[in-house]
Order: C-alpha cells, then structure tokens, then sequence
C-alpha cells in the first residue's frame, strides 16, 4: 500500500510539472519578454546615452549655422541670412540706407582723429584746440539733422509700401536704420548689394 501511494505522488508531481515544461519555448532557456519591456528595449536606442555628446553635437550643429548665416551676411546671400534680417523692409532699409550718401557714415572716425587733433594742439593754441572742438559740434549737429531727414523720407516709402507694421515701436525700425547710416560703408553688416551708392531700391 505505501508503494502504491508513493508511485501515485510521483505521478501526480509529473502531471503538474508537465504543463510548466509545456509553456517553456525549447531552446530558449528564459521566459518571453513582456510586451512593456520590449517597447522599452526598442525605444532605448534612440535616447543618448552620452549627455555631454549630445550637448557637444548640438552647439557644433549651432555654431555650424552661425557660420552659415555669417558667410551669407558677407555675400549677401538673403535666403541663408539670420530671420531677422530676411524681413522684407528691413531688407528695403538696408538698400535705401546704403544708396544714400550719409554725413554720418565717417563721424566716428572723424570724431576720434578731431579729439586727438585737440590734445596735440592745446599744447601750443588752446584757441585752436577750442575752435576744432567747436566744429566737432557743428558736425554733430548736421549728422542728426541729416539722419533726421533720412529717416522722415524712408517712413513714408515704408509705410506705402509694405504698411504701418513696418514702422511700428516693436520693429525698431528707425533704430536700425540709423546704426546703419552711422557705419562706414564698407564695414556694415549685412554687407551691401552694391559696391556704389545710388542703387536705389523700387
């Protein structure tokens, strides 16, 4: 009788164990992988897995389209030029400005050659030094009035040609017009479309 109840659990521990064995893939040797853990497992290689690599990619990407934007402000390529200087009227400003003869164009080097000019001769004619400084002033005075009348004439095409937006407290228009008239042609930036003034644009 003990014999017979010992073969019978042996059996019954094989029945059980059996369906265990059944739901084992041969061959594998481990469990199949959740469905979680495998999405896991297939979106892993899109994540860097270096930080600091990816930062590096990323400002050599930027510092590559810097480079870009800057060759075509040096050409003047307008399609590759940072956006804000693709606007259409800042692009009509540019041509207006650089058509146009200006008295600002060469007041800063004037400026420093005439303060210079000052501290050599006050040595021997503070009355010289004095009358130079005078017409420094004078200068001054006739760079604004011109800027002035630049900017009066350019509002008007503006605002006819592409609307009240172009000229509005946001677009920093006139600021920009102004910084440009005040620089020497040949080093403004944006560099000009044409190599001589009176290129006007339509």
């Amino acid at each position: 009788m003990a014999h017979n109840k010992t073969s019978d659990t042996s059996d019954n521990a094989d029945s059980l164990a059996s369906p265990a064995a059944a739901g084992t893939t041969p061959g594998k040797g481990r469990p199949t992988p959740k469905r979680k853990d495998a999405q896991k497992a297939s979106l892993r290689p899109l994540v860097p897995a270096d930080r600091k690599a990816a930062k590096k990619a990323e400002r050599a990407k930027a510092r590559e389209k810097q480079d870009r934007e800057y060759q075509a402000m040096e050409t003047g390529d307008v399609q590759h030029m940072p956006t804000s200087e693709r606007i259409p009227w800042r692009i009509y400003v540019r041509d207006y400005v650089d058509a146009r003869r200006n008295l600002g164009e060469w007041f800063m080097p004037i400026v420093f050659i005439a303060l210079i000019a000052s501290m050599i001769v006050q040595r021997w004619s503070p009355v010289a030094a004095f009358v130079l400084m005078i017409v420094v002033y004078v200068y001054l005075l006739a760079v604004i009035i011109d800027a002035v009348l630049m900017w009066r004439s350019l509002k008007k095409k503006l605002v006819a040609k592409y609307g009240d937006k172009a000229v509005a407290k946001g677009q920093r228009t006139g600021l920009y017009a102004w910084t440009r008239a005040l620089q020497i042609r040949a080093w403004r930036m944006p560099k000009p479309r044409y190599k001589k003034h009176g290129n006007w644009p339509a």
